[in-house]
């Protein structure tokens, strides 16, 4: 029978050993007498010598006697030193909160130390630092790679000494969302300041097209004005003439991403893997989001987590980061942004109703150009009430207004009266102006601005009725209060006596059902 392997000595653990046996020579091979033993070892705790931790002090007398002892009893192997009882074991924070912590990394391998510590700071009050957080996951085999996660290495980026001296954008594929009864997928487009790590703009959208990174812009535009330089990624919507033309205007150094995919690509991608971990990954263990739901549930995300988490490499949070290198903003104007990302197209006009076609619409032009080509200007963000008319070679020749081929119009002038001292349609003209620039301000910019005539409390108070609940909006949830606005919104002309037929020839008393009647019955009167 061949006996047990022993336990191999670690290399520090030998030079302890051969250590406390130079000190204890004289009496580990009995070159001094027994009875003279505590004398020896009183005069040798007198003296300081060099320990093997380079720390020159005098040995304890108990230690020197505990250690003749061990080496009596066991030899020199018994002079290793013994394992800590609660090794591997939390003595900081207990056992209950890095078994949660290993719970919550098992429930979902690719949350981070940032995820995994709000929920340990909503449940226990208590945070666990990063190393200390990874060194039990990976004792208890539960760290990304044990748990067959790859991490792809992260590049070194680059950096600017103050805010909005480099935006870096881009687009990620985003998780599935229910539209219209159906499960499309979603696009994240996203802007980030290199500086400070702090997302300019990010938003989900149900497609990654030039429509949508204008959108993006816009809004970036809008609460941060503009940076100085702007870095997005080679393809086709970065390219395009409009984007192009409107950082010229704006003195915004725009240059795209080349061959080799240089360090600032780092950046952005290294945001996106932090969204996938920490935000992506919860969302697709949750039940499904509407893109509504979907974008709400990223901006509490932001500003709860991302925002207020202190960043690996500069170590502080990014909306910290961001106040303090903010030194300048350069202020935009909207409307000369929008000239840049009108759409052009190419019409004749038409040589009876002296009008172009767009879009299913009619545009009034001025008589005089009936069956030229023109090309029409149009801002495809607003309600297109109205566009513009340019010859082929450029030159401005007025606005076209909508109008409904209802009769032709007479080409006989109406004679003129006597000018008139109060102005309707300049007033009109005016308030639609103003009307104009106030839809494209702020984060609503094309949000339309209707009078509604009946109120949305009366609304919703009449659909109760009508549905027999009791307590009028009281009888309503939060989320169907929601849905209610958003129907509302959607419906400017609606009335009382709409409504009532809606709910009436509905099949099912549903929201869905009724809103159904509601656009048909709308367009039957139309």
């Amino acid at each position: 029978m061949t006996d047990k392997p022993q336990k191999r000595m670690s290399d520090k653990d030998q030079e302890a050993a051969l250590f406390w046996c130079s000190l204890l020579r004289p009496l580990l091979f009995k070159k001094i007498e027994e009875k003279d033993a505590n004398q020896y070892l009183q005069e040798i705790a007198k003296e300081e010598v060099l320990f093997p931790n380079g720390e020159r002090k005098r040995p304890d007398l108990s230690t020197l006697r505990r250690k003749l002892k061990l080496f009596n009893e066991g030899g020199f192997e018994a002079l290793a030193r013994k394992p800590r009882s609660d090794r591997g074991k939390p003595r900081v924070h207990s056992q209950e909160v890095i078994a949660m912590a290993i719970d919550i990394k098992r429930d979902l391998s690719t949350r981070s130390n940032v995820t995994i510590n709000k929920f340990l700071e909503a449940k226990h009050k208590t945070t666990v630092p990063k190393s200390t957080l990874y060194r039990h996951l990976k004792q208890a085999g539960a760290t990304r790679i044990k748990l067959g996660v790859d991490k792809k290495p992260v590049r070194k980026r680059w950096t600017r000494d103050h805010t909005h001296a480099l935006w870096i954008g881009d687009f990620e594929h985003g998780p599935y969302v229910l539209h219209q009864g159906q499960v499309v997928p979603s696009h994240l487009s996203a802007f980030i300041d290199c500086h400070s790590r702090y997302l300019i703009e990010g938003r989900y959208y149900y497609k990654e097209n030039l429509d949508i990174l204008i959108d993006s812009l816009l809004r970036a535009f809008q609460k941060h004005g503009a940076p100085n330089e702007l870095y997005v990624d080679h393809a086709k919507i970065y390219q395009s003439r409009a984007l192009k033309s409107a950082c010229a205007s704006l003195k915004i150094d725009l240059f795209h991403r080349g061959k080799g995919d240089p360090p600032p690509g780092g950046l952005i991608e290294r945001f996106f893997k932090t969204v996938q971990d920490q935000f992506e990954a919860e969302v697709r263990r949750d039940e499904m989001f509407t893109l509504e739901e979907l974008n709400k549930a990223f901006l509490a995300w932001l500003s709860q987590s991302y925002h207020r988490e202190k960043n690996d490499e500069t170590k502080q949070t990014p909306k910290d980061r961001y106040n303090e290198g903010l030194t300048v903003i350069k202020q935009v104007d909207l409307q000369k942004v929008l000239y840049y990302f009108m759409s052009r197209e190419i019409r004749t006009v038409n040589g009876v109703f002296s009008d172009v076609q767009l879009h299913n619409r009619f545009y009034r032009v001025d008589k005089k150009y009936r069956k030229d080509k023109v090309e029409v200007w149009y801002d495809p963000y607003s309600h297109m009430d109205i566009v513009l008319i340019y010859s082929l070679d450029g030159k401005y020749l007025g606005e076209g207004k909508r109008h409904h081929r209802e009769k032709r119009e007479d080409p006989t002038p109406a004679p003129r009266g006597r000018k008139l001292k109060y102005n309707y349609l300049k007033l009109l003209r005016q308030k639609h102006e103003e009307e104009l620039r106030r839809q494209t301000q702020g984060i609503d910019y094309r949000r339309a601005v209707t009078e509604r005539g009946w109120p949305f409390l009366s609304f919703a108070v009449t659909l109760a009725q009508l549905l027999g609940r009791k307590g009028d909006l009281t009888s309503f949830s939060q989320r169907e209060l929601e849905l209610l606005r958003k129907i509302y919104n959607q419906m400017p002309h609606i009335t009382q006596p709409l409504l009532m037929d809606a709910v009436e020839a509905a099949e099912e008393k549903t929201f869905v059902h009724i809103y159904f009647q509601l656009q048909r019955l709308s367009h039957r009167k139309e």
